[in-house]
């Protein structure tokens, strides 16, 4: 009787277990944003994270009269890209992120993980 008390207790931590991988660490979509970064910080209470927004180029919607959000925001685990960003203030970047099902206090506020930046360019003041 203890043994088979034993494998539904393995059953069941092994079920909570692929659970708990699937809302927090299962890779949900991974895609390339571009834009103007518009800031990056380093803050929080108990866990100190990266946080940054980025302006996308551009509102168009699928039905006219709605406004599509324009502001990808983002965290960040790696402190080489962080140091990166932080050079590139107001630069043009395309970035690669991963985005997960929900947040961990460690990896940031944000579902949207940037992992590699794949191109930094000097932004181009617009002409009136």
């Amino acid at each position: 009787m203890k043994r088979i008390g034993l494998i539904i207790g393995l059953i069941v931590l092994l079920i909570l277990a692929g659970i708990f991988y699937y809302r927090y660490y299962f890779v949900f979509g991974d895609g390339t944003k571009a834009g103007a970064m518009n800031y990056f910080v380093h803050k929080g209470y108990l866990f100190k994270t990266y946080e940054g927004r980025l302006i996308q180029s551009g509102i168009r919607t699928q039905t006219q009269g709605n406004i599509q959000s324009n502001e990808f925001m983002f965290s960040v685990t790696n402190q080489h890209v962080a140091d990166q960003l932080n050079k590139s203030a107001g630069a043009y970047l395309e970035l690669h992120y991963k985005e997960y099902l929900h947040t961990l206090p460690w990896r940031g506020v944000s579902v949207f993980v940037v992992d590699s930046i794949m191109s930094v360019r000097p932004a181009t003041p617009v002409q009136p």
